[in-house]
């Protein structure tokens, strides 16, 4: 019997249509709205889509992303601050949609398979995982429930998943019995009490094999069978007769393994895990012929990946997407990816290094449009995915008709997971522009190259380099190239409340040497600014002057005094590498240069007790 898909229609979307009537447009966009009830069909047709496109574009939407002003990716973030950032808000906050969409680029068109995944995370399995508290931020929770978001399908019928690191922990937690995939190496020579062992087990097996085999046996009453197998000991595993062999140890697993050998015809072994992740007992499993057995090895297989799709809910969507080997498109690629990482792969790693090697080896190609925006330069400023299309339909000629042929369930006033088909059609409206062709092409060594590699795996839109965060060159002002290195900035707080940058710059002027010259400031929160300085060594200058107190230099003595405080882009860093998030700025900063005062103490003594030292206060035992 032949199952034939449904016949799909087709819905072409031009820009020009979208560009006249944008909001009603948007409404025509249908996109498969997925829970757990049709988690399963949906999952087989994504996946089939997945291998037929060339990209992948996800989108997510969160419960939170930064409590406060100064903790967004600011212009002046390295790539290691940025990294600290992300990985707090995705250790904080939770995914509550993952919109994934896989589509093609041909010529003038983009074929689109939109689907959006309503994910909640619910311990489906009893056992602590992944049920954990996180915090949501009540403006968020507020622009969802304006498009419609319904938290009651999202805590009852939302997906569940696990990510692999819990994947492994909680197999060894659930305890079902799982087939034996042993290598048994064992010496040649048994000790006494191996030999003990495997001959006693070896009797139990016999005797409980020949006893269920015993054709008188079958006709006796159910009374007089139960008996019998109570003495015998056997229990039933499904229809099939089964027997279960304490061990004590790993080694007597292998004994056990090794001797069952000589069964293998219709003894199937599994092993009962135990929650520390060891073994508890041997299950032998009787099987009436050799057929029997192969088909129970098959139902075997099938129950564990059946156990296995339910314990990795959605995260077989992501492993779906990380085995195609296809390039990602996203929008904030680090903060979308810091949560992909945290709540499906692995806990994050410390440093941004360590993140993106790890992050390589499951998505090899992530690629971001607002690195491609930074090529055209009305959009340099733009972080808006709406701003931005608006602006290339405004300023160039780039038709790109949206194709999504198979309709998802249509939602009146539903909006849910429309920016991956934005992140879609921007990307392909970019490459338009830019003259870049998406499609891989071979080289002449037979490897497949692209002209998108060189945008490819970029997490900081802001920063240039993460090899030396302290003297690297960032900017300060998005609408400006202009760039500084990290050691010529200078964090100051400690002035009055409701003071202007402007108004802080004048005080500033004439106040030291330092700031007779080209200096600019700007306000990182009500809390703290940061000072710019363009000319090499007077940040240096200018925090030696506060260090003492401004003693040759009148006016900064009576800032000062007043309570004004100054730090050098390594206490910034400290205070993003601790995970000090203050909701101001200035008290993290206060806190880090407070914890930097205790270890300089600390290490003092330290050398003080070393320095101090002295042969001639030794005492020598032959003296006495």
């Amino acid at each position: 019997m032949v199952l034939r898909p449904p016949i799909l229609q087709r819905r072409f979307l031009s820009s020009n249509v979208l560009k006249n009537n944008h909001h009603h447009h948007h409404n025509q966009w249908t996109i498969n709205q997925v829970t757990k009830s049709n988690f399963t069909e949906s999952l087989e047709q994504i996946k089939n889509h997945i291998t037929h496109s060339d990209f992948v574009a996800v989108s997510m939407q969160k419960t939170g992303s930064y409590s406060a002003a100064w903790q967004r990716l600011l212009p002046f973030d390295t790539a290691d601050t940025a990294y600290f950032k992300a990985k707090y808000a995705a250790e904080r906050f939770q995914v509550l949609q993952f919109a994934v969409c896989p589509f093609s680029v041909r010529a003038a068109k983009v074929i689109a398979h939109p689907y959006n995944f309503h994910l909640f995370p619910r311990d489906e399995f009893k056992i602590g995982m992944p049920s954990y508290s996180f915090s949501c931020q009540s403006s968020y929770l507020t622009t969802m429930a304006q498009e419609g978001f319904d938290f009651n399908v999202c805590i009852y019928s939302g997906i569940s998943y696990l990510s692999r690191a819990q994947e492994s922990a909680a197999k060894d937690r659930i305890g079902n019995p799982v087939p034996s995939n042993y290598v048994v190496q064992l010496p040649s020579t048994l000790s006494v009490a191996d030999t003990i062992f495997v001959e006693r087990i070896k009797s139990r097996v016999k005797h409980w094999r020949n006893a269920c085999k015993d054709s008188n046996t079958r006709s006796e009453e159910a009374l007089i069978r139960s008996l019998r197998k109570l003495i015998v000991g056997g229990e039933e595993y499904g229809s099939r007769p089964c027997l279960n062999l304490d061990v004590c140890s790993e080694r007597q697993v292998q004994l056990a393994l090794e001797m069952l050998k000589e069964f293998s015809d219709d003894l199937v072994p599994l092993l009962i895990p135990t929650k520390g992740g060891g073994t508890q007992a041997v299950r032998i499993v009787l099987t009436s012929s050799k057929e029997d057995r192969i088909l129970f090895e098959r139902e075997l297989q099938h129950m564990e990946e059946e156990q296995n799709k339910r314990v990795r809910g959605f995260r077989e969507v992501i492993d779906s997407i990380s085995a195609s080997q296809k390039p990602v498109v996203a929008h904030n690629s680090l903060n979308d990816f810091t949560f992909i990482h945290s709540k499906f792969l692995t806990p994050l790693p410390p440093t941004m290094d360590e993140f993106s090697s790890s992050l390589r080896l499951v998505f090899p190609h992530i690629l971001d449009v607002n690195h491609l925006m930074k090529e055209i330069g009305p959009l340099k400023r733009l972080t808006n995915l709406r701003a931005a299309i608006s602006c290339l339909k405004e300023r160039f000629f780039a038709p790109i008709d949206l194709e999504i042929p198979h309709q998802g369930e249509t939602n009146e006033g539903n909006r849910h997971g429309h920016n991956v088909l934005r992140i879609s059609q921007l990307f392909a409206k970019l490459c338009s522009i830019l003259k870049i062709t998406p499609e891989a092409h071979e080289d002449d060594k037979g490897h497949l190259t692209s002209a998108l590699e060189c945008y490819a795996n970029i997490f900081n839109p802001c920063s240039t380099s993460s090899e030396d965060p302290i003297n690297g060159d960032v900017m300060v002002w998005t609408d400006n190239t202009r760039k500084v290195r990290c050691k010529d900035l200078v964090f100051l707080w400690g002035f009055r409340g409701g003071i202007s940058a402007r108004m802080l710059e004048n005080q500033l002027r004439g106040s030291h040497e330092v700031f007779s010259e080209e200096f600019d400031v700007r306000l990182v929160d009500k809390s703290c600014a940061i000072v710019v300085f363009w000319d090499p060594g007077f940040a240096e200058s200018f925090l030696e002057a506060m260090k003492s107190g401004g003693i040759f230099c009148e006016p900064l003595r009576e800032l000062i005094s007043e309570g004004l405080r100054a730090a050098c882009y390594e206490a910034y860093n400290r205070v993003c590498r601790l995970g000090l998030w203050e909701k101001n700025l200035a008290d993290a900063l206060d806190k880090a240069l407070a914890d930097t005062d205790s270890l300089s103490e600390a290490h003092s003594k330290e050398e003080q007790s070393v320095i101090s030292w002295n042969s001639d206060l030794m005492i020598n035992l032959d003296d006495l």
